[in-house]
């Protein structure tokens, strides 16, 4: 097994285990505030807690997806390409959507450093500092999955583009 493989074996295991916790948190969270709204009482601060959780769930989620290349890479291009213009369209691909990310790990550590000394409205004691750090991580998350997926998506392609007819697309 290749470092790559073992890095990308870690990363996998590590993303599956935050997604894994925080879809169950997100379950016990639902299911005691219906719980407390059948009883009569209500968790005021159930329902910014939970849209926060379910923004975390997404973007860990995505880096998940990311490692498995399961994510919106728009696949088909490549594979309608012509064998010629495959390595130069994956590489325009990676380059666009590590660009994204970048962008969006910039943007979102302003906005963490906008938000420094914010707190949930109806949990002051927690800063939105904790909870938007989700944007700025996540993004890294996904740029390291995204590379570290990238030997092995590239590799496929090689040997898609060997097993292809000059002319002939896939």
């Amino acid at each position: 097994m290749t470092i790559s493989e073992r890095l990308s074996r870690l990363i996998e295991r590590l993303l599956e285990f935050i997604v894994l916790m925080l879809v169950a948190g997100l379950a016990v969270l639902v299911v005691a505030a219906v719980v407390y709204r059948k009883t009569g009482a209500s968790l005021t601060w159930y329902d910014e807690v939970a849209s926060v959780m379910l923004a975390w769930v997404t973007y860990y989620g995505s880096a998940l997806a990311a490692l498995k290349r399961c994510h919106i890479g728009f696949p088909g291009l490549l594979k309608g390409a012509p064998a010629f213009l495959r390595r130069p369209l994956f590489i325009l691909r990676e380059s666009i959507v590590i660009g994204f990310f970048a962008l969006l790990a910039w943007v979102g550590y302003t906005v963490v450093k906008v938000l420094h000394g914010c707190a949930l409205v109806s949990l002051p004691q927690v800063s939105t500092t904790v909870t938007q750090s989700v944007i700025p991580i996540g993004a890294v998350l996904f740029i390291i999955a995204q590379s570290v997926s990238m030997p092995e998506a590239w590799q496929r392609l090689e040997d898609r583009s060997r097993t292809t007819p000059p002319g002939v697309s896939v």
